[in-house]
């Protein structure tokens, strides 16, 4: 028995009946040998973790664009805390906990640059739509590794996939990602937002305070551990109160923060950044040359769409500037 035949006899003796374990993965899409050490969810956590658009999620919003200070969150900083909840949470009820950090890991890889202000951007040029979980999937199946994409478990695809909207995961170490996902950054983002200026302690409402707490900490806390006393062979669910108080925070967010004109006034601006790189990038002779058989594929918008959604805040507007913002003549001149 070698080391991942002893994990794996492991999951079976300590994991919940409900748990999904890995010597019963649904498998890959391309067949590869077993690693002696690594189970396959193992292997997928490792291979998302070492891959370039991982490494990218530091420099992507998460809800303040590009801020200044060195404290606010990031779509990497994000990503990890996601991981953090949803591990616990997994761990609490006996649920494979490599499957939930794996998806966890890999929930937001095809997030555009500027959060969601450039999702929606993408969204209204992209002739087919853009959604980041969509994304997510197409970055780890085909964008990763110069198109041969990560060969993910399809339980780890599938929790990336179904982690915001639409069908929940069906593992239930899927459904604790998107749960951990909506706790993180709700209370993260009232973090952040504090540290900003928009809100204060006292703003949050009395109700909410009363049932989750009054620190970032103690909410988390709170909504964690009615996720572990509440979810029953393989539900994952609050409590009835927790998840109206839940439901009441998150709507005292989009009211405080996510549509406050202040927070958001720069955010006016991602629109017409990204429909000016994506007019320009998809015009065949535009193309990134790394792109170039997406386009020859599935055709240049497509690969617009991709090579944009790739971006860093950071490199989408200097990209901006260096084709559209005339630069200075630097070139000495001799009268």
């Amino acid at each position: 028995m070698n080391v991942r035949e002893r994990t794996q006899e492991f999951e079976r003796q300590m994991l919940a009946p409900w748990a999904t374990f890995s010597a019963d993965t649904r498998g890959r899409k391309r067949l590869e040998e077993e690693c002696e050490l690594r189970t396959p969810f193992q292997r997928d956590r490792d291979r998302i973790i070492h891959c370039k658009s991982f490494r990218r999620l530091k420099h992507k919003t998460q809800v303040f664009l590009s801020p200044e200070g060195d404290h606010y969150r990031t779509r990497l900083t994000h990503t990890l805390e996601v991981a953090q909840i949803a591990r616990t949470i997994a761990r609490s009820l006996l649920l494979n906990e490599d499957l939930t950090e794996a998806i966890a890991l890999g929930h937001d890889l095809g997030h555009t640059p500027f959060g969601h202000a450039g999702e929606r951007a993408l969204h209204a040029l992209y002739p087919a739509g853009f959604r980041h979980y969509e994304q997510s999937v197409r970055v780890v199946d085909k964008l990763e590794k110069n198109g041969k994409g990560l060969n993910l478990t399809e339980e780890v695809r599938d929790g990336i996939l179904c982690h915001t909207r639409g069908q929940e995961a069906f593992t239930p170490e899927g459904r604790i990602v998107r749960l951990a996902d909506k706790i993180a950054y709700i209370n993260h983002d009232i973090d952040d937002a504090e540290r900003a200026g928009v809100l204060r302690d006292q703003d949050i409402p009395r109700e909410i305070v009363k049932v989750a707490g009054a620190t970032c900490s103690a909410r988390i806390n709170a909504m964690v551990l009615s996720a572990v006393e509440n979810s029953r062979e393989g539900n994952i669910c609050l409590s009835a109160e927790m998840q109206q108080t839940v439901d009441a925070l998150n709507d005292f967010m989009f009211s405080s923060v996510y549509l406050n004109p202040f927070a958001k006034s720069e955010e006016k601006k991602v629109p017409g950044l990204i429909e000016a790189l994506y007019t320009y990038l998809k015009q065949p002779d535009h193309c990134p040359d790394d792109l170039r058989q997406i386009a020859e594929e599935e055709g240049y918008e497509r690969a617009a769409c991709d090579y944009i959604a790739g971006m860093t805040d950071h490199y989408a507007v200097e990209l901006y500037s260096s084709l559209f913002i005339p630069h200075s003549w630097n070139v000495g001149f001799r009268g």
